[in-house]
């Protein structure tokens, strides 16, 4: 079959190669004028420092399969992700971890001790926290929520934390012991020549064809068999039942010499401070920082979506629900179509999440075509 895939991220180039390995023929088109999305890495000009073109990727998972795959296309290096934050004129660790209490609120505890100590500042009234602020007062309490999570909260998604879902919050732990590790996953790591050339190797296939710098609106996409669009679900549609809400971000580049803050990453929690963070990316390469006298930092500013930006993670607040429900009515009706990745379902996903959906987006696609039935229009439930 001849198969066109929009977009040239992770879902597109896993679902294209994994077609392609079969048999097929894929065009996949992208209006960027690179390949990878958002996960695109480049050397920077001045100092040749890798960085994360739209902000930093860490790789983290428990699938076992997920793993095992992307170790197929990169050299995955070991990194832990440590997270430093400032609050108040203090540095702090996050996770929330022993070490965060017993700087915070200027105590020896033990993990005994500050475990009972949180729960004694945290809100009992709350059974059944209905949003992120009544997530985080039956978490930790006032004061720590304050410290760490409204204003930054506030910036990152421009509303009230009490607007936002509790789930958000809940990915994130707290531990009581000294572990600084963000991520609690088995595998963790970073490709060691950046994540541009894992899409080039996914990409090189003669039954691949990838044309950059077209827009999906200039492609005759009835000349395929199928499509897979992988691109915002309101714009496959011109945004003809309203616009779903995103946040995008901008990012402010500074040079330094030397070491600028010592971490890939602080947050600046205090609602005063314009952006959400700094990042330094030779940090996310440290087999490779030593070789450079200069950094190169951005100050990561979050800001509401216009249609002139990039699309970075969806709202999904009641309203854009609604809106969404609408969308998939419309596009379980629109033939030959399927809608995946972050963009395509309207969801917040993790790089592994989205590698493992277009592995198993692949198998139910050849499951299909083998069986004689029509292709999903979705591989999994957008509103889940």
């Amino acid at each position: 079959m001849k198969f066109c895939i929009v977009g040239a991220g992770f879902s597109g180039a896993v679902l294209a190669r994994r077609l392609a390995e079969h048999g097929h023929s894929i065009s996949v088109i992208d209006e960027r004028d690179h390949v990878g999305g958002n996960c695109h890495t480049s050397r920077d000009a001045h100092t040749g420092i890798m960085v994360h073109t739209y902000g930093p990727h860490i790789f983290h998972t428990d699938n076992q399969e997920v793993w095992d795959f992307i170790g197929g296309y990169a050299q995955m290096m070991p990194f832990l992700h440590r997270v430093k934050a400032v609050s108040k004129g203090q540095v702090y660790s996050l996770p929330i971890n022993l070490l965060t209490i017993n700087q915070f609120f200027r105590k020896t505890l033990s993990p005994a001790q500050a475990q009972t100590f949180i729960a004694a500042g945290a809100r009992t009234d709350i059974p059944a926290p209905k949003n992120f602020e009544e997530q985080a007062l039956a978490m930790i309490g006032e004061d720590l929520y304050r410290a760490f999570f409204y204003g930054y909260t506030r910036k990152q998604w421009g509303m009230e934390p009490a607007m936002l879902p509790a789930s958000i919050l809940k990915r994130l732990p707290v531990r009581f012991n000294y572990d600084d590790n963000y991520f609690n996953h088995r595998f963790q790591g970073m490709p060691k020549d950046g994540y541009t050339p894992i899409f080039e190797r996914l990409l090189d296939h003669p039954a691949i064809e990838v044309r950059l710098k077209q827009a999906h609106e200039g492609v005759a996409l009835k000349d395929f068999d199928h499509t897979f669009f992988s691109g915002p679900l309101d714009r496959f549609f011109g945004y003809s039942l309203g616009r779903l809400g995103y946040r995008t971000l901008d990012f402010e580049r500074f040079y330094a010499e030397g070491d600028f803050q010592g971490t890939s990453v602080m947050n600046y929690c205090d609602q005063e401070v314009p952006y959400t963070r700094i990042t330094e990316h030779k940090h996310f390469a440290p087999w490779e920082s030593g070789s450079f006298s200069g950094t190169v930092c951005y100050r990561e500013f979050s800001r509401e979506c216009t249609a002139q930006d990039v699309p970075y993670y969806p709202i999904r607040q009641v309203a854009e629900k609604h809106l969404l429900g609408e969308y998939i009515a419309l596009a379980r009706s629109t033939e030959a179509t399927s809608f995946i990745g972050r963009l395509g379902t309207y969801r917040y996903l993790d790089m592994d999440v989205t590698i493992g959906e277009a592995l198993g987006a692949a198998r139910q696609t050849l499951q299909a075509l083998e069986g004689r039935r029509p292709i999903p229009t979705f591989f999994i439930d957008p509103l889940g």
